[in-house]
């Protein structure tokens, strides 16, 4: 297959999460025997880090000017596109944006469906959420196919509605290529929370709660050189800011444990597979999900923690983090039991068989 992968509105820079995954889905399915090439749309703006390898076509935001940008970049994106004649077209989604709704013309349109688009842009305001809610149909009508991260997405009145074929996967991880940390002999348990600013989701005001109530656990926060909100912290919250993958994995080395995502409630999800849960089992690190996981929320390991995905979540299970933290001391997670439920060659290969179903299927 020749497969065209089109990522919309941000840059995709190889050290983001973001960027990582769309490097392995593109790197696996080359390894196949697959021709791929990367289609970003993206906004110009000054980046720490390069962008991954692919062509780029860039707009300048602000005013009606930067949307005329926006919309003549995607004509660029999609001549482009026709010149390279996919076989199959592979869309992340982002919001609609005139007039990337004709790739579906070009060939068969799979789109990655990522998030609860609804109350993302819900949370950006009246004008974004209609603006969403208006346009969003103009893609997911045509397009072929759709892959979801979630169960919980896949069956979302707001998607299912279009009734299209559908696969659900979850995100996933290059086990080959993230060797896996000893475990530490910690006598206090070191407990870790990897996260972005700005996102309610991730709910690292509450670790400020378990922080309190639990001085003799330590807990250290990647990616806050501040909480919002928040002016003194507990003794044994630390932040470290902002950290590339060799600064935080000398920090990982050094931990017990991991929490992920705490309120994803706030959202209005109740399940997911984050990038970040996913690179801290690879590592090693137990982990507390907080959360319906769509890989491992059947496994019953002692190496993972299920806490409810509700705002009193620290309150009625900060002594259970506790106790989770001081048991994994010295302990590491089961990647044997972990490789057929988040390796990326697993997650890949069922993605490319989704591909070839849609193609048999357009022709």
């Amino acid at each position: 297959m020749r497969i065209a992968y089109v990522s919309l509105h941000w840059p995709r820079t190889i050290s983001s999460g973001v960027g990582k995954k769309i490097t392995r889905q593109i790197g696996a399915w080359r390894a196949a025997g697959h021709e791929v090439d990367l289609f970003m749309h993206t906004v110009h703006r000054q980046l720490d880090a390069p962008l991954i390898p692919g062509k780029t076509f860039l707009y300048r935001s602000g005013g009606m000017a930067g949307e005329w940008q926006r919309i003549s970049a995607v004509h660029q994106l999609l001549k482009a596109v026709q010149f390279y004649h996919p076989n199959i077209i592979y869309l992340r989604y982002g919001m609609y944006v005139y007039p990337i709704h004709r790739l579906a013309n070009v060939a068969p349109l799979v789109e990655e469906l990522n998030t609860n688009d609804l109350s993302q842009h819900e949370r950006l305001g009246s004008l974004y959420d209609l603006y969403n809610r208006s346009t969003r149909g103009l893609i997911l009508k045509r397009t072929s196919g759709l892959i979801c991260m979630s169960n919980e997405l896949a069956r979302s009145p707001s998607n299912a509605a279009f009734r299209k074929p559908t696969l659900v996967i979850g995100d996933s991880i290059d086990l080959d290529n993230i060797p896996p940390l000893p475990a530490p002999q910690n006598i206090q348990p070191r407990v870790v929370f990897i996260g972005s600013p700005d996102s309610p989701w991730q709910g690292v005001d509450k670790l400020i709660a378990l922080a309190s109530r639990f001085p003799d656990i330590s807990i250290h926060l990647i990616g806050y050189d501040q909480i919002d909100g928040y002016t003194s912290l507990p003794d044994n919250l630390h932040l470290y800011g902002y950290l590339d993958k060799m600064q935080y994995t000398k920090i990982l080395r050094t931990m017990d444990c991991a929490i992920s995502s705490l309120a994803l409630h706030r959202i209005h999800l109740t399940e997911s597979s984050p990038l970040k849960t996913r690179e801290c089992l690879a590592l090693g690190l137990p982990i507390v999900l907080p959360y319906k996981d769509t890989d491992l929320d059947h496994l019953n390991c002692k190496f993972l923690l299920k806490i409810p995905n509700k705002e009193d979540n620290i309150q009625t299970h900060g002594e259970a983090i506790r106790d989770f933290a001081y048991q994994m001391r010295g302990q590491r997670a089961d990647r044997e039991i972990l490789a057929g439920l988040i390796d990326s060659k697993y997650k890949e290969q069922k993605r490319l068989s989704f591909f070839s179903e849609i193609l048999q299927t357009a022709h």
